[in-house]
């Protein structure tokens, strides 16, 4: 991102600055994205540092909500400023004030995390165009998973990104099963409905390789993900991968909506969100408000 040229301030409703900012973390510290009382989270470490900057009490919207033990490396979130905390952010000095912004939330971040500081980076801060919503305006999101499956392949330095699965699985396999999920599909068999909310959802990528390390690199993306769906893909999957169950058993679950004891989530600490996608600047307004009315 380029700071020699701030960007034009766009009031938005209620005379507020729009402010994106993009942030990797390590979710192992943490239970999860969402504020719980009593519990360190990533949106209540980000907010307490945002509050110590701001001094007030402020909201973040993010893209993509993570469970615990899940980790960002593109992740995105909004929030909205008056125009007078936008522009006194630098303190008097000649300092863009995203650039100011960035550098005193590591600070805050720091003294709110304490041993657990550097969980949580912010790295570009910026007025957001005109309608952007961090929910709402992104196209899709993508996550990473990797799979260790047998012990010749544990590799200690990285079990805390890897799954250790004791069995060996078949790639071809896993694709095949993974290729009869893809589409715009109700997904209420691989995720956990919240009440009034839709588990209709598009998914776009759904895919298994293995690297020349062994390992097997897993790609999931779609529009947007269900509670715990990307978690319950891979864990159904792996059943297939193992020839436990047909590759059509995936399609056939989708069919039937039902979650049972073959339910199994993979473990959250492989997972990765990589990537939030959104349209160009003079879509984002058109694609939150087509999200908005098919999520409701």
């Amino acid at each position: 991102m380029n700071h020699q040229e701030p960007a034009a301030p766009i009031l938005g409703g209620g005379g507020f600055l729009r402010i994106r900012l993009d942030l990797s973390y390590d979710g192992g510290p943490f239970s999860g994205w969402a504020v719980q009382p009593g519990l360190l989270t990533i949106q209540g470490s980000l907010e307490a540092a945002l509050e110590l900057i701001l001094r007030r009490p402020l909201r973040v919207t993010v893209a993509g909500r993570t469970d615990a033990g899940v980790h960002a490396r593109g992740q995105v979130v909004h929030l909205d400023l008056r125009p007078e905390e936008w522009e006194t952010l630098a303190r008097g000095r000649e300092v863009d004030p995203a650039v100011a912004l960035l550098r005193r939330l590591r600070g805050a971040l720091s003294r709110v995390l304490g041993v657990n500081s550097g969980a949580i980076e912010v790295h570009e801060a910026a007025v957001a165009p005109e309608g952007f919503d961090a929910r709402f305006s992104a196209l899709w999101r993508r996550y990473s998973y990797r799979i260790a499956d047998g012990p010749e392949l544990w590799d200690p330095v990285l079990r805390h990104l890897t799954l250790w699965h004791k069995n060996h699985v078949e790639v071809e396999l896993l694709n095949e099963g993974a290729a009869t999920l893809l589409g715009l599909r109700d997904f209420r068999a691989f995720c956990k409905p919240r009440e009034g909310s839709t588990t209709l959802r598009d998914l776009q990528r759904f895919e298994f390789s293995r690297g020349s390390d062994g390992i097997i690199d897993v790609t999931v993306q779609a529009d947007a993900f269900c509670h715990n769906m990307v978690r319950a893909l891979i864990g159904s999957a792996l059943r297939v991968g193992e020839r436990l169950e047909e590759p059509q058993w995936l399609s056939e679950r989708l069919a039937a909506g039902v979650r049972d004891a073959k339910s199994v989530l993979a473990a959250p600490h492989p997972l990765i969100l990589e990537e939030v996608a959104y349209p160009s600047d003079g879509e984002l307004l058109a694609r939150a408000e087509l999200t908005r009315a098919l999520r409701e």
